[in-house]
């Protein structure tokens, strides 16, 4: 059973494939556009078997010459089609004219744009704009845009839906607002970040038959990860194993008054598999955060000096969750960051990096978008603005491994690979989350899985456990409402594998996933 692709491209990686496939492999332009358009309208059928009315709104580029083609197969398929243009018609050249005239031959015309025509209809498709797009929609466009959004119908969008940047995953000052996507020839990055999956609803693909040996030509460094994928990581575990087998976390963290962080990360640890699990925290509450959980190990801490032997127990350092700024902070956080021992670095440590920037040496760096834009000293807006260079920068800033958390978190790694997570959900959008997946990730580094392998299987197993809490509904979710499911994925062994794949319509050249968010 097939899923989506993994690799993911640029626009211009898209188009050079797409040209490789034109004038390398004998493949015509107008095949592939045929190809597309039906693909599309295979998926309107699957996805909508009771539509009969059905509106397609082109622009004249390719991606509206793949609505033509979609208009033309619904109306010879007896579906009534009406065919909405925007811009001028005389400006239709190349393949998406060609596919013009065939449609008009079968005596389907098109009429001009007006949003009262999408009143009474079962489906809109959106054939606008493509993967072209490098500047922000304005005038008419933005308005049939924002039309599109309020129509009460769905919307399947041809490539990408109109509007959203196809690199980034921001929306250019308007975006449609999709129920599904279909995509073709190579995934789009910023379908899968950033705006991306609020705006593309469910994800399709087609390769439309191209030759495999056009994807050996251009090389992706953005790939897809889930849970699915990497849950090989978590390996058998010898019978004759005991708890120093799975090593042993120190996390590090929980000035007076956040003592909730570090417990949340030292059950997630625990949860996945860690064999020994201590928190360093303040001494005034130290004897009360194992209360509940007693295989959690509790030590105060005033002193730098006072950390140093439970330092060297310790096989992975976490430290950050609940720190503060402060001095004891400030302390602490000088004591260790310079150490060579694995460690994820989170929150507050981040922030301390912010002020005193350093290179650390064996590290996994956790910061959601507000920590990264104080990172690199920019502002959140412009972390936003592209997430794969933001994290790209991190990395090469500070070393090791970077985690960039959101819809669609980045891993970049330090041979320039980034990694993508597609599960996960808004229900984890809540103060605590961050600390569970930094106890995630350093109980699968004492495990002995590497720095790069810990944060991409951590980053899933999290997102993954919290895609199954929220089964129960994403509103009101707590970050502990998880433990139990972090438990239950990092033993693969007990999975049905039937189960646990999500729904998924597959051939050799199409592939269909439901919407990770």
């Amino acid at each position: 059973m097939n899923t989506l692709p993994f690799p993911l491209y640029r626009a211009t990686q898209v188009r050079e494939l797409d040209r490789i496939a034109i004038a390398d492999m004998g493949v015509s332009g107008v095949c592939l556009m045929e190809r597309a358009g039906s693909a599309a309208f295979h998926l309107l059928e699957t996805k909508w078997p009771k539509a009969n009315r059905i509106i397609v709104i082109c622009g004249i580029g390719n991606n509206g010459g793949d609505g033509y083609v979609l208009a033309r197969l619904a109306f010879l398929a007896g579906y009534d089609v009406t065919v909405l243009q925007l811009g001028d018609i005389k400006k239709l050249k190349g393949d998406a004219k060609i596919v013009y005239d065939a449609m008009t031959e079968v005596g389907l015309s098109v009429q001009v744009f007006a949003e009262k025509k999408l009143s009474v209809v079962d489906v809109v498709v959106d054939a606008l704009l493509g993967t072209g797009l490098s500047r922000e929609v304005r005038g008419e466009w933005k308005e049939v845009i924002e039309g599109i959004n309020r129509c009460q119908c769905p919307v399947l969008s041809l490539d990408i839906p109109s509007g959203l940047h196809a690199d980034t995953g921001n929306v250019m000052g308007a975006a449609v607002h999709a129920q599904a996507t279909i995509s073709f020839i190579g995934l789009k990055q910023g379908l899968f970040t950033a705006e991306g999956p609020e705006y593309c609803g469910e994800i399709c693909f087609d390769d439309l038959k191209v030759p495999a040996e056009i994807y050996k030509q251009i090389k992706s460094h953005i790939l897809r990860f889930d849970y699915n994928v990497l849950s090989h990581l978590l390996t058998r575990r010898s019978r004759t194993a005991h708890k120093g087998s799975f090593g042993h976390v120190l996390i590090i963290g929980g000035d007076v008054g956040m003592t909730g962080a570090v417990r949340l990360a030292a059950e997630s640890a625990l949860r996945v598999g860690a064999g020994k699990v201590t928190i360093a925290t303040r001494q005034a509450h130290a004897a009360l955060i194992n209360m509940g959980c007693p295989e959690i190990m509790c030590h105060g801490i005033e002193t730098p000096e006072q950390l140093e032997p439970l330092l060297e127990s310790a096989d992975v350092i976490a430290i950050g969750t609940g720190l503060g700024q402060a001095e004891w902070g400030q302390a602490v956080f000088d004591k260790v960051k310079c150490l060579d021992k694995p460690m994820v670095i989170d929150a507050d440590a981040l922030n301390l990096t912010a002020q005193s920037p350093c290179r650390f040496k064996n590290s996994i760096i956790t910061p959601h978008p507000g920590e990264a834009a104080r990172l690199l000293q920019t502002g959140i807006q412009e972390v936003q603005h592209d997430r794969f260079a933001a994290v790209q920068s991190l990395q090469l800033r500070f070393g090791g491994v970077c985690v960039l958390k959101g819809a669609g978190t980045l891993i970049a790694d330090p041979k320039g690979d980034i990694g993508v997570c597609t599960v996960g959900n808004p229900g984890m959008a809540v103060g605590g989350s961050g600390d569970m997946l930094t106890g995630v990730i350093a109980g699968l580094l004492a495990q002995g899985l590497k720095n790069i392998d810990a944060a991409r299987l951590g980053v899933c197993l999290h997102g993954q456990a919290g895609d199954k809490a929220a089964q129960q509904g994403e509103r009101g979710m707590l970050p502990s409402d998880l433990l139990p499911w972090l438990r239950f994925y990092a033993n693969p062994e007990l999975i049905d594998p039937i189960e646990q794949q999500p729904h998924l319509t597959a051939t050799r050249c199409q592939f269909s996933i439901t919407k990770a968010h």
